[in-house]
């Protein structure tokens, strides 16, 4: 029999934040996730972030689309707003929901392909409009749950479990949210939650449209490492191979190393994804500085992690639509329909 509720009756000696919660009471229901799977890690980092902000679990709207990782909201913040929106339109369903009501935080929760492939276009205009939320990709560069064929993350030249090669150019979902306006932009692995953890408090806790990419090595159909975006498979040899191989069910992948060190954190299958950490005297502040310096570790076959950029001074979309000071949803009728002269004033400024 399969439980998929935990209990409600916590340890009294359970520690308590400054707003009177346990960090169980971030928790959602019991993940169906493969055993070992990276996502698994990045919901429990979302969980301690989230319990280390003080943050009230119903100020929360978390937004997803369709993947395995669209499926992890339901395992963390269970006493949060919730919503499963269709295929890559997660992003346009938070702006409609952001502009209602810009008294939530916003968390959207996505994967490779619900971004990179069919939602790209909301993806893109989401980074340029600067819609105030935590947008996380849960990227492992593969369909996980129609059985491990190449994501739009998937770098060209990988071979895939039947030897099938990628002749596609992979899409760079960090380079795209540099480049549209996003400010806050940050890369993580999902193993590594000293420094994961963070990263999303940050983007919390951010005032505009806010960015991370974490590498998260599916353990059943593990990606090759990317040479833009994802994983960057290092043969023993020094030899950039990529590839998917099918692979069993497998222990959590997880590392640790310091600011500035590169590392190597070996596959289930003898490949290896290597990590670059950014220095600690790195300037996030440089948006074109953070583009070369990304593109120049990558043509080394190294993923840079940490926070790639970030603007102290970044508006949102309220600020640039100069909308309502008050939620649009708690607005009445007399200030939602000011009537026919109102109207003709707003008309005459247009022209």
């Amino acid at each position: 029999m399969t439980y998929l509720a935990k209990p409600h009756l916590h340890h009294p000696t359970l520690t308590r934040n400054k707003v009177g919660y346990t960090r169980r009471d971030y928790e959602g229901k019991i993940s169906t996730l493969c055993a070992g799977c990276g996502h698994d890690s990045i919901s429990a980092a979302i969980i301690q972030a989230c319990w280390e902000l003080d943050i009230e679990p119903h100020r929360v709207a978390k937004m997803s689309g369709i993947g395995c990782s669209s499926k992890t909201p339901d395992y963390f913040l269970g006493a949060s707003h919730g919503f499963n929106t269709v295929h890559g339109r997660m992003p346009s369903v938070l702006t409609g929901a952001n502009l209602a009501n810009r008294d939530l935080l916003y968390l959207g929760i996505s994967g490779d392909g619900d971004s990179a492939s069919i939602g790209l276009g909301q993806f893109a205009n989401a980074m340029r409009r600067g819609v105030r939320m935590a947008y996380i990709v849960e990227n492992n560069g593969v369909y996980g749950l129609t059985k491990g064929q190449f994501s739009a993350t998937a770098d060209r030249g990988s071979k895939s479990k039947k030897g099938v090669i990628n002749s596609d150019s992979a899409v760079d979902l960090v380079g795209i949210a540099l480049q549209l306006g996003a400010t806050y932009v940050a890369r993580s692995f999902s193993g590594d939650k000293e420094q994961l953890v963070p990263l999303i408090k940050g983007a919390l806790g951010h005032g505009g449209a806010a960015f991370i990419d974490v590498i998260s090595p599916c353990v059943t159909f593990n990606n090759h490492v990317g040479s833009t975006k994802s994983y960057d498979y290092v043969r023993e040899h020094n030899e950039a191979v990529n590839r998917i191989d099918f692979m069993d069910t497998h222990s959590e992948i997880t590392t640790k190393y310091a600011a500035g060190s590169v590392v190597d954190v070996p596959h289930h299958d003898g490949t290896m994804l290597r990590l670059r950490k950014l220095h600690a005297d790195y300037d996030p502040t440089d948006r074109l500085a953070a583009m070369a310096y990304m593109n120049e570790r990558q043509a080394q076959g190294e993923v840079v992690t940490g926070l790639l950029f970030v603007d102290a001074h970044a508006t949102d979309l309220h600020q640039a639509l100069n909308t309502s000071s008050s939620p649009l949803n708690s607005l009445g009728v007399s200030q939602l329909n000011p009537g026919n002269k109102t109207l003709d004033k707003i008309n005459a400024g247009l022209r």
